[in-house]
Parts: structure tokens; C-alpha cells; sequence
């Protein structure tokens, strides 16, 4: 099992390299459109309107589509040989593109219904110009649709950096763009950059799967291709449950619509910055986890059940520290981002408390999303829906609960409890399929992570008291100190990780192994 961990982890670290650059792009993306637009009316309507945009986004690219191709791919790909998974492939692409351009025109149309619902306490001047971005925006699905596709592709074939990288691309041809056509087209300007960004990120995946070999054209399905059937047959189930899921943050963006003008905006600013984490740790070992459990067998548990556990424990190693990092200086890390042009007082304070909010859900937005990629190579769609249900259900109980008292933090909040209650249910419902329980949480493991969290926390708090952040310094100064605190802190969480033997060590240094050539360690039953 030391290999199959080590690999996970190297299919990791790979993700985590193109994530990284694609989410630090995305934060400044969100600077330039924060220093042209602030927290304003207009730019509430533009996030309306990219959010009903980019539902395929999850429900798709990041969702059913993975979930249900993946292990197909996978399978054909391990079994059959790279020309039977192409013929799949191609014959996938031409439902996608048929069953897109059908969403693109019914979302085209509805738009203005689409619009009511999700943001019903918008005036008419600011639902008339979030409908006619919704319209012209809506091709978007199109583009990151058959991106997703070509991801799903790649990761089955071993390729995961320039998938990852792919959204770094459609972030930089965003900002150029932005900064090109801000002043002129207004608002307007950063429709065409979302647009001009989800093409270019289509394009590069889409012509290096044709350098990995696999020719991603368009072939007539056939229907009685029992891969092809297999496919379909659970992307249904998938892509109703995750629909679902996307009821989420129009919940949010709905109720924000109620509160103060900029509520949507600062949620949306928050929810950016916790991307860079969620992307960069979480989202990276899920998708490199994916088709490693897809080509477990039914039979082998065991084996399952420890991949499962071993990218649990390291999603949640890398998630904790910033969980408590991200929380404590929320924000220092806003002010040094966004404090700028018409990024005023407010919006900092806001958004700032928006972040600390949604920080305290990394953790379980960690386990549920690694383990809905188990339940999804596992094949169990109801389970997946449950967890769904319970994400949902979760967000409007406790929005409803913390909206009057906390504003616009409290839906933030009850984001980051729904995301840990789902996180539980998912863990019960895979355990209880697999006839066993996943071990993710030994009390030798958690003691000794509350220690190093505790010895981190305190390394911070320090840092803080005997050198105070300096807003009103230059934006070199205060990089240094947010870099100073990133370093301190790091440090003391990789010393008192160490001194406490975290196999996980053993991990990261089995993937640097490999990616050298070298051997890998091998794996004791316990922790290192």
C-alpha cells in the first residue's frame, strides 16, 4: 500500500503545483475586479449572473461528469487498452456537447426567471442588468463542460499538471482582458474575460489529450455500448444529486440579496480566498484519488478502504493548519489583498468575517469531498445523493438560524457546518458499505495533531502580539509580515509534525522518491 499511497500523493503534489498558480491568479483576478468595481451594486448583479453561469461548473466539470466517466475511462482504459477508452471518450463528447448546448439555450431563455429566484430582493434596475449578463455568460457552461471532459481523460491517463494549469490560463486571459476593456465596457468587460477564459481553458486541454494519443472528437454514440450505457447510467443519478447541491450558494446569494448592498459581493470576495486552500489541498487529492480507486476491484476492501483512509488523513494534515491559520489572521490576509481603490473600510471588515467563517469548514469541506470521489468509484449514486440532501437541508437549517444574528457571516457559517455534517454522514454511509470503518481518526493520530495545532496556534499569537501587522505600511511591508507569519507558522507545524513521526512524512517523501527515480520507504501498519 506504500506505493499506491505515495502515488496518490505524487498525483497530488502535481495538482496541488498547477492549482496553486491557478488559484493565486484567481485572487488576482478578484483584486483587479475589486479595484475597478469594489463592492457595488453592479458588480452584485455580475456575480448574480457568473454564478447561474458557472453551475455547470460543479454539476458537471467538478461533479457527475467526473464521477460518472472517470471510473468508466478508468476501467476501459486498465481492461480494454487505450483505443476502446478513446472510442468511449469520443462518444462521451458528443452527448456532452449536445446535452450543453441544449442547457445553454434553456438558461439563455429562462434567464429572467433564473435571476427572480436567486436573487428576488434585487430592484429592477440591478435584475434587468443581471439577466443580460446571465444571457450572454451562459455559453461558459459550454466551454468548461467539454473542458471537464478533457480533464477526465488526462487524469485517467496519469496527466494532471496541465489539467490543473488549465484554469491558471483562463484566469490570466481574464485579468488582461479586464485590464484591457474595464474602462471602456464597464461591467460588460468582465463577461467577455469569463468567456474568453473558459475557451482558452477548453483549448489547452483539449490539445493535449490529442498529444497524449487520444484524438477527443466527436463519434456517433451508440447506445448499445454497454461502457457508454454504464457511463450515462450513472451520470443521471449523479447529476440529480448534485443539482442539488448547487441549491447551496443560490440559498446564499438569495438570502444575501435581503441584507445590506455588497452582501453578495464580500461573500463572494470571502468564498474566492478560500478557494486558494480548498483547490490547492482539497480538490487536488480528491481528483488524483479518483481513478486510483476506480481501478480497485469490488472485492478488494482492504485495499480500498486504506486509499481511502491514507487521502483522508493527508488532505485533512495539509487542511487543519491553514483551517487555524486562515481563521486567526482573516484579516490581515483580506487587507493586504483587497485594501485598495474602491475596496473600502466596510468591505474589509466584511469580508474578513465572511473568511473566518468559511474557514472553519475546510475540514469537512475535505472529508466530503474526498469522500464523495469514494462513494462515486464505489458506484453508490444514493449514497451520494444523501450526502447531497444533508449538505443541503444542513445549509437552509442553519442559514435560516444564524442569517438575523451574524448577517451575511452567519451564511457563511452555516456553509461551513452543513460541508462538516455532510462530511460525517459521508464517512458513515461509505463505512457502512464497506463493512468496516475507514480508521481515519485513531486517538493516537488526533492527539497528536491537536498538540502540533496547539503548538502553531501559539507560534501565531506570539508573532501577532510582538509584531502587530502594519496596515497603514506599504504593501511590501505588510507582504512581509503576512510572508513572515506564513513561514513561522509552518515551520512550527513541520517541526512538531516531525518530532511526532506523522507518516504522512513518509508519504510526501515516498512521492519526491518516485518523481527522482528513487525507491520509495515502506509503509509500517502503524504510524511512522
Amino acid at each position: 500500500m506504500a506505493r499506491s499511497t505515495s502515488t496518490m500523493v505524487r498525483h497530488a503534489l502535481f495538482m496541488m503545483a498547477g492549482t496553486l498558480a491557478s488559484r493565486v491568479l484567481g485572487l488576482v483576478r478578484e483584486i483587479v475586479t475589486a479595484a475597478w468595481f469594489g463592492a457595488s451594486g453592479v458588480l452584485d448583479a455580475f456575480n448574480v449572473a457568473f454564478t447561474l453561469a458557472n453551475l455547470a461548473r460543479q454539476l458537471l466539470a467538478e461533479g457527475a461528469l467526473s464521477a460518472s466517466f472517470v471510473p468508466v475511462f478508468s476501467r476501459v482504459l486498465a481492461d480494454r487498452g487505450r483505443k476502446a477508452a478513446e472510442g468511449l471518450a469520443r462518444q462521451a463528447f458528443t452527448v456532452l456537447l449536445a446535452a450543453t448546448g441544449l442547457a445553454v439555450l434553456a438558461g439563455i431563455v429562462l434567464s429572467p426567471l433564473l435571476v427572480g429566484i436567486m436573487a428576488p430582493g434585487f430592484d429592477p434596475v440591478k435584475t434587468s442588468l443581471a439577466v443580460s449578463l446571465t444571457r450572454w455568460m451562459f455559453p461558459f457552461l459550454l466551454f468548461v463542460s467539454l473542458a471537464a471532459l478533457a480533464m477526465g481523460v488526462l487524469n485517467s491517463m496519469g496527466s494532471f499538471l496541465v489539467p490543473a494549469l488549465a484554469p491558471a490560463l483562463s484566469n490570466l486571459v481574464y485579468i488582461a482582458l479586464v485590464l484591457l476593456v474595464a474602462s471602456p465596457w464597464g461591467v460588460w468587460g468582465l463577461a467577455a474575460a469569463v468567456l474568453a477564459g473558459g475557451a482558452c481553458q477548453f483549448a489547452l486541454q483539449w490539445g493535449w489529450t490529442g498529444k497524449m494519443g487520444v484524438s477527443l472528437l466527436p463519434a456517433k454514440p451508440d447506445l448499445r455500448d454497454p461502457d457508454l450505457r454504464r457511463m450515462l447510467s450513472l451520470f443521471l443519478p449523479y447529476a440529480a444529486g448534485l443539482s442539488l447541491n448547487q441549491v447551496n450558494p443560490v440559498l446564499s446569494r438569495m438570502l444575501a440579496s435581503f441584507l445590506q448592498e455588497g452582501a453578495i459581493s464580500v461573500l463572494n470576495y470571502a468564498n474566492r480566498v478560500i478557494q486558494l486552500p480548498l483547490g490547492l489541498f482539497v480538490i487536488a487529492v480528491s481528483q488524483a484519488v479518483l481513478p486510483q480507486l476506480s481501478r480497485c476491484s469490488a472485492d478488494s476492501v482492504d485495499e480500498f478502504r486504506e486509499i481511502m483512509r491514507d487521502s483522508l488523513r493527508f488532505a485533512l494534515f495539509v487542511v487543519l493548519p491553514v483551517t487555524l491559520g486562515m481563521t486567526l489572521v482573516s484579516r490581515e490576509i483580506v487587507h493586504l489583498l483587497f485594501f485598495r481603490g474602491a475596496f473600502g473600510t466596510w468591505a474589509w471588515e466584511g469580508t474578513a468575517h465572511s473568511l473566518a467563517m468559511y474557514s472553519v469548514g475546510l475540514p469537512g469541506m475535505a472529508c466530503s469531498t474526498v469522500v464523495m470521489r469514494g462513494l462515486y468509484a464505489r458506484s453508490l449514486p444514493r449514497q451520494a445523493l444523501w450526502v447531497t440532501l444533508t449538505s443541503v437541508a444542513a445549509t437552509a437549517l442553519f442559514s435560516l438560524i444564524l442569517m438575523k444574528p451574524m448577517s451575511f457571516g452567519g451564511l457563511a457559517l452555516a456553509t461551513s457546518l452543513s460541508f462538516t455534517l455532510s462530511g460525517w454522514v459521508g464517512v458513515r454511509l461509505l463505512s457502512r458499505n464497506l463493512g468496516t470503518g475507514l480508521g481515519v481518526f485513531s486517538l493516537s493520530w488526533a492527539g497528536k495533531m491537536a498538540a502540533s495545532l496547539a503548538v502553531t496556534a501559539g507560534v501565531v499569537f506570539v508573532y501577532t502580539i510582538g509584531m502587530p501587522y502594519p496596515a497603514e505600511g506599504s504593501l511590501s511591508l505588510r507582504g512581509a509580515w503576512l510572508g513572515g507569519i506564513f513561514l513561522a507558522s509552518c515551520a512550527a507545524y513541520g517541526v512538531s509534525t516531525g518530532v511526532m513521526r506523522f507518516q504522512e512524512w513518509g508519504w510526501l517523501r515516498g512521492a519526491l522518491a518516485r518523481k527522482k527515480g528513487g525507491r520509495e520507504p515502506k509503509r509500517s501498519d502503524g504510524e511512522e
